[in-house]
C-alpha cells in the first residue's frame, strides 16, 4: 500500500510573513534545512508528494492571481532542481468564513486519498506548522509531524525538518516496559526523540526529582510509575525502576545505527560530575564517588551505586561516574544531570551516515 505525505505550503515549505501572503519575490524565503531534508526524503523513501495549501482569496482583489503563480512556480522550479517534485498539488482559495468543505482543516481535497483502498492512510502524515495542520491530520486519520517555526528555539513536540527526515527515515524512538514482581509494579515508557515532557512519580519524592533531571536534561520524554513495598524499605523501588528504565531504553535505541554512541561532564556549585558513557552493548560500571549521608530526602545514599549499577547492566551501558564536592545534594543532582547529557550526546541519530558506529559491524 502507498503511503503519503500531505505537506503544508507556507510556513513549511517557505517562511510565512507577517501578511500571511507570499505575493512578492522579496517575500520569497525557503525554511531551514528544508529543501536538503526533503531531497533526502524524496530519494530514499516511498512516499507520494501531495502538497495541500489553503490560499486566502486566491483570484480576488486582495490576492490577485498574477501576483501568486509567478513565486509559486519558481518555488516548484527551485524543489524540482534538487529532486523534490510533488505527485499532486491541492489549493483551496477560500476564505476561513465561507466554512468551505475543502479548506484545512476539512478534508474535502483530498477524499479521493482517504477512500481509496491502495493507499495506507494510517501511516501516512500531514506535515505542516500550524494547529489547522494537526486538525487536517486527525481529519484524515493519519499521523502529524509540526515543523518549528522558530529553529533555534522550538516548541515542544515541533520539529527540525532534519528532525522530520530522521523520523521518517529510520523511525521514532519510544519504548515501553511493564515489570511487576512480588515487591513492585512498575510502567516505564521513553522518547528518546522527545522534548523532555516528565511524569514521574516513584513514592520517593528525591528519586523523582532525580529522574526527571533525566528527562529534562536529556531531552527524553519519561514517564514513571512504581508502586514498590516502601513499607519495607526503598530497596526494591530504587532497584527495580533502574531495570525497567534501562530495558526501555534499550529497545528504544534499536539496531543502535546513526547513533553517536558516546557521550558529560559539568559543574554543580562546589561539585563536579562527570558520567561518560558507551552504548556498545557490554555493561560496566565504573563508581567514583562518595557520600557521607545516610539519606538525601527519602532515598538512602547507599542505593545511589545500585541504581546505576542496574541501569547499566539493563541498558547494556558502559558507564563510568565520578563527582567531587562538599554537597551531598549537588553532587548526586549533578550525577543524574551529568548522565541525562551524556544520554543527549549519545542517542543522536545521523542518517547521513547510517551506519553502525563499531568496527565489529555489531553492537
Amino acid at each position: 500500500m502507498k503511503k503519503i505525505l500531505f505537506i503544508d505550503r507556507d510556513g513549511t515549505l517557505i517562511e510565512e510573513p507577517a501578511d500571511e501572503q507570499i505575493d512578492s519575490f522579496e517575500k520569497l524565503k525557503f525554511v531551514k534545512g528544508m529543501i536538503r531534508n526533503l531531497a533526502f526524503i524524496r530519494e530514499k523513501l516511498d512516499f507520494e508528494f501531495v502538497m495541500v495549501s489553503n490560499q486566502d482569496g486566491l483570484g480576488t482583489e486582495s490576492f490577485p492571481e498574477d501576483t501568486f503563480w509567478p513565486v509559486h512556480n519558481f518555488i516548484l522550479q527551485t524543489l524540482e532542481g534538487e529532486g523534490i517534485t510533488f505527485d499532486e498539488i491541492l489549493i483551496d482559495p477560500h476564505f476561513p468564513e465561507d466554512n468551505a468543505p475543502t479548506r484545512k482543516p476539512n478534508i474535502g481535497l483530498v477524499e479521493k486519498y482517504i477512500n481509496n483502498p491502495d493507499y495506507d492512510i494510517a501511516n501516512s502524515y500531514v506535515i505542516g506548522d500550524r494547529e489547522t495542520d494537526r486538525q487536517f491530520a486527525q481529519n484524515i486519520g493519519c499521523k502529524f509531524l509540526q515543523v518549528a517555526t522558530n529553529t533555534n528555539h522550538p516548541s515542544p513536540n515541533t520539529y527540525s525538518w532534519a528532525k522530520i527526515a530522521e523520523l521518517l527515515f529510520a523511525g521514532e524512538r519510544t519504548a515501553e516496559v511493564k515489570r511487576t514482581t512480588k515487591e513492585t509494579d512498575i510502567w516505564v515508557k521513553v522518547n528518546l526523540d522527545g522534548s523532555g515532557k516528565c511524569d514521574i512519580s516513584t513514592g520517593l519524592g528525591f528519586f523523582d526529582h532525580m529522574l526527571e533531571q533525566i528527562g529534562k536534561h536529556g531531552m527524553i520524554d519519561l514517564t514513571i510509575h512504581t508502586k514498590g513495598d516502601l513499607e519495607v524499605d526503598e530497596h526494591h523501588t530504587i532497584e527495580d525502576t533502574a531495570i525497567a528504565l534501562g530495558e526501555c531504553i534499550l529497545q528504544a535505541l534499536g539496531d543502535k545505527r546513526g547513533i553517536e554512541r558516546y557521550g558529560y561532564c559539568l559543574p554543580m556549585d562546589d561539585c563536579l560530575c562527570s558520567a561518560c558513557l558507551d552504548f556498545g552493548g557490554r555493561p560496566w560500571l565504573v563508581w567514583d564517588a562518595e557520600f557521607h549521608r545516610e539519606k538525601i530526602g527519602e532515598m538512602p545514599t547507599e542505593m545511589f551505586l545500585h541504581f546505576f549499577k542496574s541501569l547499566s547492566d539493563a541498558s547494556k551501558m558502559n558507564l563510568n561516574i565520578k563527582a567531587e564536592g562538599q554537597n551531598e545534594h549537588h553532587k548526586i543532582e549533578g550525577i543524574f544531570k551529568a548522565l541525562a547529557r551524556a544520554l543527549k550526546m549519545a542517542v543522536r541519530r545521523d542518517i547521513y551516515h547510517y551506519e553502525l558506529p563499531s568496527t565489529k559491524g555489531m553492537l
